[in-house]
């Protein structure tokens, strides 16, 4: 049984207890050693969680308090530490900063002896090879593609050659070498991936478009299952 699972079970059995619990009924409820509960309830105590008792009497959780509303596994701990990190690679500041105070949220909620494994997680991820949008605030298209509104782009492609373009954006796709925003262009009447380092300048419009009851992004999604077949097949 991971740690972490272990302390949650310890503190969810003490707190649907009706009376103080010895460590020997604990441990043989869990099936864990005895020794394993009081170093346990040791570090819980550690962590300000309000157990009272001692060895040979029984433990009780002080009435009044309640388990945090978040409680994760090891796996799940490493996940997030990992999957924050990975976002912080991202040229968004946006996300950064909504990753970073993610952590910051988790790590408050978490008994004190399992926060370490989110704010001092032995994991690295490396930066990221994508060129920082200038031209655009990519919170403003991620709102945009939730809120759907058209998007009015002044955009260069590999050429330098410039067009404008309104967009209806259905979908950011984060790579480690680039950001592509996905959106059906108007001009070309079909879908296109726009990287956002080329987009010089962006303007979110009043204008609505219809995702036709979420069809638009099943289409889209469906192109990349295609591009991704066509990609392995190449590779073959």
């Amino acid at each position: 049984m991971r740690r972490a699972d272990r302390l949650f079970d310890i503190l969810q059995t003490l707190r649907v207890a009706t009376k103080p619990m010895t460590a020997a009924t604990i441990a043989e409820g869990l099936e864990i050693t005895v020794r394993t509960v009081y170093r346990d309830i040791a570090a819980l105590q550690a962590s300000r969680i309000p157990i009272e008792g001692a060895p040979g009497i029984g433990y009780v959780l002080r009435r009044g308090f309640d388990l945090p509303p978040l409680m994760f596994t090891d796996d799940e701990i490493d996940a997030i530490a990992v999957g924050a990190r990975l976002v912080c690679r991202l040229r968004d500041s946006g996300l950064q900063r909504a990753a970073k105070s993610v952590l910051a949220k988790v790590a408050t909620v978490l008994p004190e002896v399992l926060r370490g494994g989110v704010t001092t997680a032995p994991f690295f991820v490396s930066d990221g090879d994508a060129e920082v949008p200038r031209g655009v605030d990519l919170s403003e298209l991620r709102r945009a593609i939730r809120e759907t509104h058209k998007v009015r782009i002044a955009y260069a492609d590999v050429t330098g050659r410039r067009s404008g373009r309104t967009v209806w954006p259905v979908a950011m796709a984060y790579y480690v070498d680039v950001t592509l925003l996905g959106a059906w262009c108007e001009l070309r009447q079909d879908f296109r991936h726009f990287r956002v380092e080329r987009i010089i300048s962006s303007t979110v419009l009043q204008d609505r478009f219809s995702t036709d009851g979420g069809k638009l992004i099943e289409r889209w999604f469906a192109l990349q299952g295609k591009e991704k077949a066509r990609s392995s097949a190449a590779i073959t």
